[in-house]
């Protein structure tokens, strides 16, 4: 559908296609989606400019449960299956419902200040916590953690940056710009497990669902709401921008595995050309398929430097 941006949108830098990533460190959706944007982030580097905003999933005013370990029970439950539609990896067991996602996505954003390169890294192990070890990062002190020794970062700039009222700014912009949806995802066809449609919020408005793409020029738009295949992804990109993707990103599964660091088994599929995976991978076991780490990324990572949760 072909539309002009909705008023209060924020300014898209000219000339050229932005893509607008809604998203949540947090989200199982987005977690299991990480294979088909990795991809499609390669096949677009330098056609666009690729913004993510932060929805804050699990916000500062939601009540905490009056049960929290039958809260715990359900909501594993659901990320179960969730991975089993998008075949992510979960976590073996999952110590708590996520209290809050401003710690990990002042994280994030802060990280947004050190280059793409580090942002995508940062962002990743901020995703690994919750379902890789199953201890999400909900507070500073765990989502600064999480992400300690990833290649390339000034962890002490990015604790300032986190604290820093810029960044704090910037996440309460993301947050009420995720609750600016346009009409088209308020109500959005089925075919999908997760279609996508917009979530009412309590004060009666609506945000967006997680994940959702917005792909945008100045004077025309395209959504893609919810958990979608890769064509519709590139489908809706090529109608506004010279030409589809390039597909010429898969790389041998060492170089893929050099490049990002850290794998799921769909992505090394995806993302990699030969058989997967490499000799030289770090092989992390999670209650749902395996992670590959890099050596040197391994050598970091929390998952090797605590070791697995215990089974419950």
């Amino acid at each position: 559908m072909t539309a002009a941006p909705e008023a209060g949108a924020r300014a898209v830098r000219q000339p050229g296609v932005e893509v607008v990533e809604y998203t949540d460190p947090l989200c199982p959706w987005a977690w299991g989606s990480e294979p088909v944007f990795r991809r499609l982030r390669a096949g677009l580097a330098g056609r666009v400019r690729w913004r993510r905003v932060y929805c804050l999933l699990f916000d500062l005013g939601d009540d905490p449960p009056p049960d929290p370990a039958a809260e715990t029970a359900w909501y594993a439950r659901y990320v179960e299956d969730v991975c089993a539609h998008t075949g992510a990896p979960r976590p073996v067991r999952l110590s708590r419902v996520a209290a809050s996602s401003w710690p990990s996505s002042l994280v994030a954003k802060a990280a947004e200040r050190q280059g793409a390169e580090v942002a995508d890294r940062v962002l990743r192990r901020l995703r690994e916590s919750v379902f890789v070890l199953g201890e999400p990062a909900d507070t500073m002190p765990l989502a600064l953690s999480a992400v300690r020794g990833v290649p390339g970062l000034d962890h002490e700039l990015l604790a300032a940056g986190a604290a820093s009222a810029e960044v704090l700014d910037a996440v309460r912009a993301d947050h009420a710009e995720a609750r600016r949806p346009v009409r088209e995802v308020l109500s959005v066809p089925g075919g999908s497990p997760h279609p996508g449609a917009a979530k009412e919020t309590a004060d009666g408005g609506h945000r967006y669902a997680l994940p959702t793409l917005l792909i945008r020029t100045p004077t025309a738009f395209r959504v893609v709401p919810g958990w979608r295949p890769y064509e519709q992804y590139a489908a809706a990109v090529a109608e506004l921008s010279p030409g589809p993707p390039a597909d010429s990103e898969r790389q041998p599964p060492a170089q893929a595995l050099a490049r990002y660091r850290s794998l799921t088994g769909p992505e090394g599929h995806l993302l990699a050309d030969g058989p997967w995976p490499p000799a030289e991978a770090v092989r992390v076991d999670t209650g749902n398929g395996p992670l590959w780490l890099h050596p040197e990324e391994a050598a970091a990572h929390p998952a090797r430097r605590a070791g697995p949760l215990p089974a419950s």
